[in-house]
């Protein structure tokens, strides 16, 4: 048994408190040397929540105080020789949260009580802009050095009021007079460095402040946040060894696991593969596979989103797009699928250089099962039924990994008897879209019309024991759909796939709003 004690910062962003407390902290300093010494010195990284901004906000400021005792065995000791310190002014600007849109202004002109006397500046009764320009000039004056400003989720309060019409004018109205001051006082900063998820072209950041380079989707900057695969083996490999020992996995077993539940992330391409950090230091800390950073990450805007959009569960996945469709502002955004990938949801999966465009798709297990549960609930009404449902998909994670399909379609049928008359629509479609949330749910990976030499699977369920090929009718009979699969030869594409292939008729009856009758041939 290893008895190595480890200290994760699973909810600590703070670079000083995780050096001084001996923390894990995964080395990211040389990216923080290449921006510090470029020509310009104005940056703006866009990532999704909990991956890893407000710590590299955080590592920055301390760099830029010159706390070179904080950094003793990171890459930029060896790179930086003069470690200059400079006044850093700081904002978080996700601290005011919940408010009434009355308040906002009020609670933005609190962050900057932290430098009332640092400073000797007051200004109280004047604007957020005009407290920011007497703040860089009063830093500027009194330490004779040009300033350092990080903001760390400069979008937050945009996004609190991104779905109220009414109140979203006057929040990017507080924002842009905040923001105002940067511009005119350029001469006066040695660095500005902005986080968020999205770009608000319209605070006028990006326009009139037109020196600031959006590093979001340079293949350089690629791993700048989160944890790619490389540094996991390299400085992980004690946590992947205490982790698998918790579980009973081999080494190789419990990379493959993280790998699954937590990878998946691209931000450009070519690019690393990236690990969500909020998910892996909590399955490291918890010594368990949950689904973390989902749990905090709240979906409730997403899928508020996709209901808007009236988007099928289906259609969040192999989307071809390209840069310009998913990378826009999402004041720009003209569906759900730029608000999906900068929030996380999507990411990038692959490009094609000749016609240009990407493909984006759903990161992760962890994602794709919480999404898609959330999107599920949409089927089944509150209350008991949820209830019923939960142990049912639970029942059916089992079955499939034990490969009792016969179960795996009984509890099908009595999920679909959950689901409430009205919801129930004749079409095979609906069953279709219903069929993919439950096998997802189970932990299955689902591929939908997945194209063949002579037609499209219905549905393509894939586990680590075996895959099933299934086709749905409608009032036409399990064995009319067995034929389809024969007649077509869907099973030839896995022939040289080492699992045993199995296919599944399923018909449905537009009578019984349910499944009647169901075939399975090896």
């Amino acid at each position: 048994m290893l008895n190595i004690e480890r200290k994760y910062p699973f909810n600590e962003y703070d670079f000083q408190k995780i050096r001084e407390h001996n923390g894990v902290y995964i080395d990211k300093t040389q990216y923080i040397y290449k921006m510090a010494s470029s020509i310009g010195g104005f940056y703006f990284l866009s990532r999704p929540r909990r991956f890893g901004k407000s710590l590299l906000v955080s590592t920055l400021e301390k760099y830029f105080e010159g706390r070179k005792d904080l950094f003793e065995g990171l890459a930029i000791e060896k790179l930086e020789k003069d470690w200059e310190s400079y006044p850093v002014l700081r904002f978080d600007l996700s601290r005011p949260k919940g408010l009434d849109i009355s308040r906002l202004e009020q609670a933005l002109h609190y962050l900057f009580e932290d430098y009332a006397d640092q400073y000797e500046f007051a200004d109280r009764n004047n604007s957020l802009g005009s407290r920011l320009d007497t703040l860089i000039k009063a830093a500027y004056k009194k330490t004779g050095k040009q300033v350092v400003v990080l903001v760390d989720e400069y979008d937050a309060p945009m996004l609190e009021y991104l779905h109220k019409e009414d109140e979203i004018d006057t929040a990017r109205n507080i924002l842009r007079d905040f923001y105002s001051a940067l511009k005119p006082n350029s001469h006066l900063l040695r660095f500005v460095f902005l986080t968020g998820i999205t770009k608000f072209s319209q605070l006028s950041i990006f326009s009139a402040f037109n020196n600031i380079k959006n590093i979001s989707m340079d293949v350089e900057y690629a791993g700048i946040c989160g944890i790619t695969k490389e540094e996991m083996l390299e400085q992980m490999k004690v946590d992947i060894e205490l982790l698998g020992e918790k579980k009973g996995l081999t080494f190789d077993e419990t990379v493959q696991a993280l790998i699954d539940n937590y990878d998946g992330y691209h931000f450009t391409f070519p690019s690393p593969d990236v690990f969500n950090p909020f998910g892996l230091i909590n399955a490291f800390n918890d010594k368990a596979l949950k689904n973390f950073w989902f749990e905090t990450a709240s979906p409730a805007f997403v899928i508020e989103l996709l209901r808007k959009y009236n988007a099928k569960p289906t259609d969040i996945t192999d989307i071809e797009i390209s840069e310009g469709g998913f990378n826009v502002p999402f004041e720009c955004a003209k569906d759900y699928i730029p608000v999906l990938y900068q929030s996380g949801y999507l990411t990038i999966k692959d490009y094609d250089e000749e016609s240009e465009l990407y493909i984006l798709g759903i990161p992760n297990k962890e994602v794709r099962v919480s999404l898609m549960q959330n999107l599920f609930e949409n089927f089944v009404p509150q209350g008991q039924s949820n209830i019923k449902t939960d142990v049912l998909v639970a029942k059916t994670r089992a079955a499939l990994k034990k490969g009792d399909i016969e179960t795996v379609l009984e509890n099908t049928k009595s999920i679909i008897q959950l689901i409430p008359y009205t919801n129930v629509t004749n079409y095979e479609g609906h069953y279709q879209q219903i069929l993919y949330l439950i096998y997802t749910i189970a932990g299955a990976l689902v591929d939908v019309e997945k194209h063949t030499h002579k037609g499209r699977i219905d549905l393509t369920i894939n586990t680590k024991k075996a895959i099933y090929i299934m086709e749905l009718k409608m009032d036409q009979g399990a064995q009319s759909a067995i034929d389809q699969i024969e007649e077509n030869k869907y099973a030839d594409q896995f022939k040289n796939d080492e699992r045993p292939v199995y296919k599944i008729g399923v018909n449905f009856s537009t009578q019984e709003k349910n499944i009647t009758d169901w075939i399975i041939k090896e």
